[in-house]
């Protein structure tokens, strides 16, 4: 078994003790220190992920994002102080280091020639180069993007800017990059926080963290960790997503940038306001000088926008003579999202020994929708070209959404001689609100319509007879009223020391820690059914459609008919009491409360042994698990609980070889596990007749032993091309599943619960190129290429229960795994202006699981390529001017059950053009 678990109370309670030990009982001579900054010198930006190193002694560092590194434990004596960054050659100095002081030696990268420094630190290839460096300097597998690259393309939120990644890509909901996939694993399967401190989930029943709710311009930078070592969460089978925000020691003196922005969509017309502004400056206080930082931002952006829609939802019969549809609906969206952010970031210094930091971000997103939906069922099933009999049914559902995420943390870094203590505390809190609105206004036709046919089994356009258009032959059959609420808190304890030291001639460093976790989450539904209106009062005439009816909604994908005023809705049953209407079933069966403590403590690490560096170590994590739910047996309620405790031991082993100055190997073996998500733990049982549905809090988590192994070939300014093979060998799988007929449920004819699968198995290869192609004569030099490929591949094992055959199982692919993902982009830059023109594709995957016997009822989403385009022009220093275009070909949303030729789904959202203007002082 690739993760161990480990119930040892006496291990558990002596692991930290014996790393503590094991650290203390090292030497600790008075050595000296070597410390420093790297800076860029014509902008004093300061340079994060380049390598310093003393070569006499093999011994090496980081430098940080402030650009500042620190060499502890070094001998009195005189060495090579070397530092290599990306696009320079590497600078060396001769260094004298004597016992009990500190050597300060600060390096800068200097231009050879007229705008070097522009190419290696900003605009399209200075940006992708700072993440490069990062990329190259670290311990494990990671991808990383900067703040001034999500700038260079038409990037709204975070997930839009991870889709540029190698192995990223992103699952989009109304046009917009909202989740984001790793590796092919899916949202839910990989972990994401704010400056290292964990996110909760805004929505209700999930882990996965929705990026579309945090606006891009309040970060500096994202750092996506491929494999884990043994001081992170170990709650990511696909990786762990960091979003870091803001620092003022991220540039030198005081720092600006104001934008400001429109946008269109030439689908509904609409314009859209947007306005960012963020700035930071450092203060000298005490004795100190310029060791003061404040970063701020704040961010708006009001788009109005929305989508055609025409679905089956799979109603297609495939019979013997041809494939006949039974029903199909057709919606239109009105949408309007107000994306809002604010971030307030302190950092101190009181000492060259230690940093002190405040980090806060507070996200607010507020989905506002209007659906109108059309939906027929035929009588018999028609075949296209065809005509038949159909009920119609008009729909109307309107409520605003509001999803908020707050994190607030306090920390810093402490350093004694060969000693470094880290220690945060942490909060974070997450939320989603829909008051009280339209959950879905029923109004059926008194008559089924004849004449009702269709063209078309992917796009269907539908005819229909000219009475479908009478609002007088549909009335108002049913009202739901509804609203939600969900609450997602965490607070978080940890504690890092390090010792660095040398192990005969080799540089070694030991770490160890530990961090508490405890989280809490309910969620809480009221809902209201208004029907039998006849019983209440209302008349005929008071109930036609013709009193709710509105203007037709721009359609585009064939004809709709009148659209339903939600104020008349609302109006209707405001005089009723709701009191009268309350479902206690559809309401309270939906509550729950979570609470869910991780205790964490690890051990790690790193050795030197000349070109090769290893890391290992072990982490171990606790959980224990509590949740109050409802169940309802048909006639009574009542409250259920659960509670459960387990444990994990998790090793991992890192490796990394260097073949030359600009390539690397690198190696590891790694463990991690996921937690099942709350929907599917919560304690809540329905049984209705011979039909039930139930959560299962006895779930086990996932569990996934990782290996990783990749070559990484630098090639100067932007330059590099990589290959990574990855395997993933994932137990106790968990999906949808339907136990009836098995022991205890042999009375019911389904019973839908979630269950723990066999197995699964993921793997693939992750390639990546870049390059600046600056060997080209002018003005060719000024072309940046940059691509991306991942080809994987996954087998998931299920089982279910069959009448005749009993104990059945089914290989299907994990979902969210696409086969295939990739990224091109083709750029230039000159001094006086830059374009952009990138290319996301992602190949088919399955959504879900429909029916676990049958892979008939298997949803697919299909293949997509979106194009965007992004042109810049810089006025001067200061200011630039920019254009975007997104989704240029148009690109829909489409998907199907297991016959590609036939609609679940088809969405078509238009095109969108954004104009501009930056003001910066950098």
């Amino acid at each position: 078994m690739t993760v161990y678990s480990l119930k040892n109370k006496t291990f558990k309670r002596n692991l930290l003790i014996g790393a503590i030990s094991a650290i203390a009982a090292s030497n600790a001579w008075a050595d000296g220190q070597v410390r420093g900054q790297l800076t860029a010198e014509l902008s004093g930006l300061p340079l994060q992920g380049s390598r310093i190193k003393l070569e006499e002694l093999n011994v090496s560092t980081v430098t940080a994002r402030d650009g500042r590194f620190a060499l502890s434990g070094i001998a009195a004596g005189d060495y090579t102080l070397s530092v290599s960054y990306l696009g320079v050659e590497t600078l060396s100095r001769q260094v004298t280091v004597r016992d009990d002081e500190t050597l300060i030696s600060n390096f800068q990268i200097a231009p050879s020639k007229p705008n070097t420094e522009y190419l290696i630190v900003l605009g399209q290839a200075g940006s992708l180069n700072k993440a490069l460096n990062r990329q190259r300097s670290a311990d494990n597998v990671v991808s990383a993007v900067s703040a001034d690259a999500i700038g260079q393309l038409p990037d709204t939120n975070v997930s839009e800017a991870l889709q540029r990644l190698p192995g990223l890509s992103v699952e989009r909901d109304q046009g917009e990059g909202r989740y984001v996939r790793v590796r092919g694993l899916g949202p839910d399967y990989n972990a994401v926080t704010i400056n290292g401190v964990s996110l909760p989930s805004p929505d209700s029943g999930r882990r996965a963290v929705a990026l579309d709710v945090i606006p891009s311009d309040l970060l500096e930078g994202l750092v996506v960790s491929k494999t884990l070592t043994p001081d992170m969460d170990a709650n990511a089978l696909g990786g762990s997503i960091d979003i870091q925000s803001l620092s003022a020691f991220d540039r030198d003196g005081m720092f600006y940038s104001f934008t400001a922005e429109g946008s269109y969509n030439d689908l509904t017309e609409e314009s859209s306001p947007k306005l960012a502004l963020t700035a930071s400056d450092q203060f000298s206080i005490g004795s100190g000088e310029d060791n003061f930082g404040v970063a701020a931002g704040v961010s708006w952006y009001d788009r109005s926008f929305g989508s055609d829609n025409v679905e089956t939802g799979g109603g297609w019969d495939f019979d013997d003579e041809g494939v006949l549809l039974e029903e199909i609906e057709q919606r239109d969206y009105t949408v309007n999202r107000e994306r809002s952010g604010i971030t307030l970031n302190m950092d101190y210094k009181p000492s060259d020994n230690t940093d002190l930091y405040w980090r806060n971000l507070f996200s607010r997103y507020t989905d506002s929708e209007i659906r109108l939906a059309n939906i027929y069922e035929f009588e018999d099933g028609v075949m296209a070209g065809q005509s038949g009999v159909a009920e119609v049914e008009r729909e109307l559902k309107d409520r605003a959404e509001t999803q908020e995420i707050f994190s607030t943390s306090f920390g810093g870094s402490t350093r004694a001689g060969n000693w470094t203590l880290d220690y945060r505390a942490a909060l974070s809190e997450s939320g989603e609100d829909e008051p009280e609105h339209v959950g879905g206004a029923v109004f059926s036709g008194s008559d089924a319509f004849a004449g009702v046919s269709f063209t078309d089994t992917v796009q269907p356009l539908l005819t229909v007879p000219a009475s479908f258009s009478d609002t007088s032959a549909y009335e108002l059959d049913e009202v739901e009223w509804a609203s939600s609420q969900t609450n997602d808190e965490e607070r978080s304890f940890q504690l890092d020391i390090t010792r660095d030291l040398f192990l005969g001639e080799n540089s070694v460093q030991l770490k160890f820690g530990g961090k508490y976790r405890e989280r809490e989450k309910d969620n809480n539904v009221d809902v209201w059914v208004y029907e039998d209106f006849d019983e209440f009062g209302f008349s005929d005439d008071q109930l036609n459609f013709a009193d709710y009816s509105d203007a037709a909604p721009d359609y585009s994908l064939g004809y709709f008919g009148p659209g339903i005023n939600p104020q008349a809705v609302a109006s209707a049953i405001a005089p009723l009491d709701k009191n009268e209407f309350y479902s206690e079933e559809d309401s309270r069966i939906e509550d729950f409360v979570v609470q869910e403590d991780v205790a964490a403590a690890y051990l790690m690490g790193r050795i030197d042994l000349g070109d090769l560096r290893l890391m290992g170590g072990v982490r171990y994590e606790d959980t224990d698990f509590n949740a109050m739910g409802t169940r309802y047996d048909g006639d009574d309620f009542s409250d259920t609980q659960a509670s459960k405790q387990y444990d994990h031991v998790l090793p991992s082993l890192h490796a990394r070889y260097l073949l030359g100055e600009n390539t690397q190997l690198r190696a590891s073996w790694s463990n991690a596990l996921v937690r099942p998500n709350f929907e599917q733990v919560a304690p809540f049982f329905v049984i209705d007749d011979e039909e039930a549905e139930f959560g299962n809090p006895d779930l086990e988590a996932m569990e996934s032993g990782n290996i990783d192994v990749g070559i990484e070939h630098y090639m100067g300014v932007a330059g590099v091309v990589s290959a990574f093979a990855y395997y993933k060998e994932i137990d106790n799988f968990i999906y949808q599943t339907d136990v009836a007929g098995t022991p205890g449920y042999e009375n019911y004819d389904e019973a839908i619960t979630f269950g723990n699968g066999d197995s699964a198995e993921v793997y693939g290869i992750e390639l990546a190129l870049s390059k600046q192609l600056d060997f080209l004569p002018a003005p060719f030099d000024g072309l940046l290429v940059t691509a991306n490929a991942t080809v994987s591949d996954s087998e998931a094992t299920m089982s279910y229960f069959d009448e005749d055959e009993g104990a059945m199982t089914r290989t299907i692919t994990m979902p969210s795994q696409s086969d295939t993902t990739g990224n091109l982009s083709l750029g230039y830059e000159s001094s006086s202006f830059s374009v952009r023109l990138a290319a996301n594709y992602k190949s088919e995957y399955l959504l879900e699981v429909g029916d676990v016997s049958d892979s008939e009822e298997d949803a697919y989403i299909d293949e997509q390529t979106q194009l965007d385009l992004s042109a810049r022009y810089y006025v001067n220093d200061g200011v630039q001017v920019y254009f975007e275009a997104l989704n240029l070909t148009d690109e829909p949303y489409y998907a199907y059950l297991n016959n590609r030729a036939y609609n679940a789904q088809y969405e078509s959202y238009g095109l969108t053009f954004k104009l501009g203007l930056t003001v910066t002082n950098f």
